[in-house]
C-alpha cells in the first residue's frame, strides 16, 4: 500500500534514492570502523578499540533508522554489500591495515564526507522534494556525525 502522507510520489521516490545512497555510505563506514576495531594496535589500543566499538554501535543504529525511514516512505531497502558498494560515496581500502593514526584520519575524512553530503541532501529533501520530516531526520543525523568528527579531530590534535 502506497503512503498518503502529503508528499507526491515522484518526490517520495527521489527522497528514497537519496536515503538509499546514505544507507550505503553508512554501511560501508560501519564495516570500515568494525575492521579498525578488530585490527587496531599500538599504545592507544585499549582506548581506540573501545572507541571504535562505540562508533560501530552508533552506526548500526543509524543504519537501522535510515532503512526504516526508507520503508516509512514506501520504499524497499538495499541490503546487499554488492549493491552498497556500487552506490556508496565512501570507499573501502581492501587489504590495507593502517596504523592507528591513519585509521583515525581515514574515519575523519569519511565522516566529514558524509556530513557534507547530508548537508546538501537536507536542502534537496526539504526545499526541492518537500519532505520536511526527512530533512529534520537528516539534520539530526548530521549533528551526531559532526560530534563524532570533532572527537576524531581531538584524537589527532
Amino acid at each position: 500500500m502506497k503512503p498518503n502522507i502529503g508528499i507526491d510520489d515522484k518526490n517520495r521516490e527521489e527522497v528514497i534514492k537519496i536515503l538509499t545512497v546514505l544507507l550505503a555510505d553508512e554501511y560501508v563506514l560501519y564495516t570500515k570502523v568494525r575492521n579498525y576495531h578488530w585490527n587496531v594496535v599500538g599504545p592507544q589500543f585499549n582506548d581506540l578499540h573501545k572507541f571504535f566499538e562505540s562508533l560501530y554501535e552508533e552506526l548500526n543504529e543509524y543504519i537501522d533508522e535510515i532503512a526504516e525511514r526508507i520503508r516509512a516512505l514506501g520504499g524497499k531497502t538495499t541490503a546487499t554489500l554488492t549493491e552498497f558498494l556500487k552506490i556508496a560515496r565512501i570507499k573501502e581500502h581492501p587489504g590495507e591495515f593502517p596504523d592507528s593514526k591513519k585509521m583515525i584520519e581515514n574515519l575523519l575524512s569519511d565522516y566529514e564526507t558524509i556530513i557534507r553530503n547530508i548537508r546538501e541532501d537536507i536542502v534537496n529533501v526539504g526545499d526541492k522534494f518537500k519532505d520536511l520530516g526527512t530533512a529534520d531526520f537528516l539534520t539530526e543525523l548530521m549533528v551526531k556525525h559532526e560530534k563524532t568528527a570533532w572527537m576524531l579531530r581531538s584524537f589527532l590534535s
